[in-house]
């Protein structure tokens, strides 16, 4: 993609080094990056208007949706997608350079749970009986370690994040599949595109569907909706309406631009369903340098 500069304030899930920081990087390799702690803070920080653009995980090929995510993006923020990015994900176990002899005495392990969880099999087998620390990023797991040199523990994250905090890694590429990457989004209050060279392939809509109430068949009806008019649907997921048990909203990924007469003729059928609909826009997906 083309390294243009727009000027732009762009937050992500920090700190630096963290796999949200490079997959923003790759992006936006001439603006101004913001690391932030936490997602809600990050959409947040675009809808409040303090940045202009926020790049937040949403999905992971092992783990699956980070449900933070959509659930904010419903519940509490008005804001569009202008693009999403897939990133490679290797994860490696790192010491701090003092412990390098005495790693596989290691007493905790920190990371964010998506990256614990993506290393099962590995932590599972090879350090049973070790605590697994929860932490809020893989970069500020890593942080922690470089922090205490004098105590036997390790983090779990990318290469970048070992080289910035000076940790030496002791076990390579961990996680329990070779596929395994990670879709991040782009957040705007503006419902635009970003412009920079698209990737191939075709431009796809994101949509959050609440179904009419004591509806039989409403979920059948809303499929066909996308069905006969040939839309292709590259994701369904439902997620709790925090309203009651069995109460849900499904977010869905359509392969068509919101704009097509299809779409549109879609969401008229939707509103005449008694569907409440919200729209993410329409975007394409990039693919990050590794």
């Amino acid at each position: 993609m083309k390294n243009q500069q727009w000027n732009q304030q762009i937050a992500y899930l920090g700190p630096e080094a963290s796999f949200t920081y490079l997959a923003t990087k790759s992006l936006f390799p001439n603006e101004l990056l913001m690391p932030i702690s936490t997602i809600p803070e990050c959409i947040e920080a675009v809808s409040e208007g303090k940045v202009d653009l926020a790049v937040v995980p949403l999905e992971n090929t092992i783990e699956g949706t980070v449900p933070l995510t959509i659930d904010y993006l419903y519940h509490e923020a008005n804001l569009f997608v202008i693009g999403d990015c897939l990133s490679k994900i290797q994860q490696h176990l790192m010491v701090h350079k003092s412990q390098k002899d005495n790693w596989e005495n290691v007493e905790e392990i920190y990371s964010h749970p998506h990256a614990l969880a993506q290393c099962h099999k590995y932590l599972y087998y090879r350090f049973s009986s070790v605590p697994l620390r929860s932490y809020s990023s893989t970069s500020a797991a890593a942080k922690l370690v470089s922090e205490n040199p004098d105590r036997c523990i390790a983090a779990v994250g990318n290469v970048s994040s070992a080289e910035k905090y000076n940790l030496e890694i002791v076990q390579k590429n961990i996680h329990d599949f070779h596929f395994n990457h990670t879709r991040f989004l782009v957040l705007s209050k503006n419902n635009t595109r970003l412009p920079i060279e698209k990737s191939e392939g075709n431009a796809k809509t994101t949509l959050m569907i609440t179904l009419p109430e004591n509806v039989s068949g409403a979920l059948h009806q809303v499929l066909s909706v996308f069905a006969w008019r040939k839309l292709d649907l590259s994701k369904i997921e439902s997620r709790p309406l925090k309203t009651g048990l069995g109460e849900y909203f499904f977010i869905m990924d359509i392969h068509a631009d919101e704009n097509e007469a299809m779409m549109k003729g879609a969401m008229e059928e939707l509103a005449a369903l008694g569907c409440k609909v919200k729209s993410l826009g329409t975007y394409y997906t990039y693919l990050t340098s590794e």
